[in-house]
C-alpha cells in the first residue's frame, strides 16, 4: 500500500505495527482499531437536524453536556470524543474495521462452502473483475456498519494493490449491487480523524 495510505490510517487510530509490505491482503489484516470510524459530515455547516450532525445524536449529547462546555471546555472535548472514538456498537452510522478475509470464490476455503452457489447464481462480479488481474477474485472485508451499505471490500487481485478500489455492498444485495467507492486512499480521506471531529464541532460551538 502507499506510504500515504499507511499513513492516513494511523491518523484515523489503526495500529500499523505490524504492517510488513509482503502482500496488499496480510497489510490490511495486520492493522487494528480500537475506535470505529465516521465519515464526515456532507452537509454544511452543522445544524440541528440529525441528518447534518457530524455524528447521529451528537446535538442531544451536546445539550447535555452545556453546563460542562461552559465550565471546561477541554474536558468537554475529551469527554466528547472518549464517548464517540469507542467499540461501542450502539447505532451511530459508525464504520467498524474488520480487515478480514472473504473467499467465496476460492475451493477449499469455509467461505466457498457458505457462499459459492450464491456468487455463482446470483452475484454480479463483473465490474470488480474488470478491476482485476483474476476471473475469481479473493477480497478483504475491511469495514462493516449498521448503515446502509452495510459492508466494504478490497479485491486482492486489485490491477492496482498500492491504491485499491473500495466496494460497498448491503446485505440485502450482497454482491448482486455493489458500488465503486473509489480508491482506498480517496475512502479513508472521507472519514474524520478525532481532532477533525474536534475541529468541527469547536467550529459551531464557538462561531
Amino acid at each position: 500500500m502507499k506510504k500515504e495510505i499507511v499513513n492516513r490510517i494511523k491518523q484515523l487510530g489503526g495500529n500499523v505495527a505490524n504492517v510488513k509490505g509482503v502482500s496488499l491482503q496480510e497489510d490490511l489484516c495486520a492493522i487494528t482499531f480500537d475506535t470505529a470510524l465516521y465519515q464526515k459530515p456532507e452537509d454544511t455547516p452543522w445544524q440541528s437536524a440529525e441528518d447534518t450532525e457530524p455524528i447521529e445524536g451528537l446535538g442531544d449529547w451536546v445539550d447535555e453536556n452545556m453546563e460542562l462546555f461552559n465550565s471546561d471546555r477541554e474536558t468537554f472535548y475529551k469527554k466528547m470524543v472518549d464517548t464517540y472514538y469507542t467499540l461501542d456498537e450502539e447505532p451511530r452510522r459508525q464504520l467498524f474495521w474488520i480487515a478480514k478475509p472473504f473467499t467465496p470464490l476460492q475451493e477449499g476455503t469455509p467461505d466457498f462452502e457458505e457462499w459459492n452457489d450464491w456468487f455463482s447464481d446470483e452475484a454480479e462480479l463483473d465490474e470488480i473483475i474488470q478491476h482485476s488481474n483474476c476471473a475469481t477474485p479473493a477480497f478483504v472485508e475491511l469495514l462493516y456498519t449498521d448503515a446502509y451499505p452495510n459492508n466494504y471490500f478490497i479485491c486482492v487481485s486489485d490491477l492496482n494493490i498500492d491504491n485499491p478500489i473500495v466496494w460497498s455492498t448491503d446485505h440485502e444485495e450482497f454482491f448482486t449491487e455493489v458500488t465503486n467507492e473509489g480508491t482506498l486512499e480517496n475512502f479513508l480521506n472521507k472519514f474524520m480523524t478525532k481532532e477533525e471531529f474536534i475541529d468541527i464541532v469547536k467550529r459551531k460551538m464557538e462561531q
